[in-house]
């Protein structure tokens, strides 16, 4: 019986195959390295950004209102990083002639020397995203924050935080989770900013009465976030 021989042409396919299957490897691990980072998943995530703006100092201890400085975050999808003459109102420093506006807060300070450069030149701070959704998901704040959603439920506790950190996954699952029994998350509009706030008694209980008062309807339809 006559050896089988395989053609030369296999000589060239065999190469060829290792070549894919050590792409493909390489490929599969900086996908899987990249879509495990901390800014992929999101929780855990907490960038240092060019000034070092203390919510737990701002929001906590001083009680400004999350508004002050997101003030889209009510008509808008986006809550909307603040203008630098935002910060300005108590940081602006010394004007041309060198002098310093009464209500100036830490106007020499080294650490806000990128607020007073973009004031005086115009250019924006260079400020790092901490919460970044994947370009195809849609995210519409005020539809939650006009309806009792408050900014802790997916933030957490800014006020409590010197720099901010991811502390929800911010993912279909959690989100879907939240739209299929949303009641413990609804609160008082009123109470929406006030990251201090607690219920009394059962939050699912109150949560189910303003649900129904304000005709609240999540859905879970793909294209409400898909579109």
């Amino acid at each position: 019986m006559d050896r089988f021989l395989f053609p030369k042409w296999m000589n060239k396919f065999v190469p060829l195959m290792i070549g894919v299957l050590l792409v493909g490897g390489a490929y599969g691990g900086t996908l899987l390295f990249v879509t495990s980072s901390p800014e992929i998943l999101n929780r855990g995530y907490r960038p240092i950004q060019p000034v070092p703006f203390s919510h737990k100092l701002h929001a906590g201890r001083l009680k400004m209102d999350c508004r002050y400085c997101h003030n889209t975050v009510e008509k808008a999808a986006h809550a909307a990083v603040p203008p630098t003459a935002t910060c300005g109102n108590c940081h602006s420093g010394a004007d041309a002639a060198g002098v310093t506006p009464y209500a100036s807060v830490q106007a020499n300070s080294v650490a806000l020397e990128p607020v007073r450069t973009s004031l005086a030149t115009g250019d924006s701070v260079d400020w790092i995203r901490v919460h970044n959704l994947p370009d195809f998901v849609y995210f519409n704040h005020s539809a939650h924050v006009t309806r009792g959603v408050s900014c802790v439920e997916c933030h957490g506790r800014v006020d409590r935080m010197d720099v901010v950190t991811v502390v929800e996954p911010i993912s279909m699952t959690w989100c879907l989770e939240c739209h299929r029994n949303p009641d413990p998350h609804i609160r008082p509009v009123d109470e929406v900013t006030n990251l201090e706030w607690v219920p009394d008694g059962d939050p699912a209980v109150l949560g189910k009465k303003l649900r129904e008062e304000l005709n609240i309807k999540p859905s879970t339809n793909c294209s409400t976030c898909h579109r």
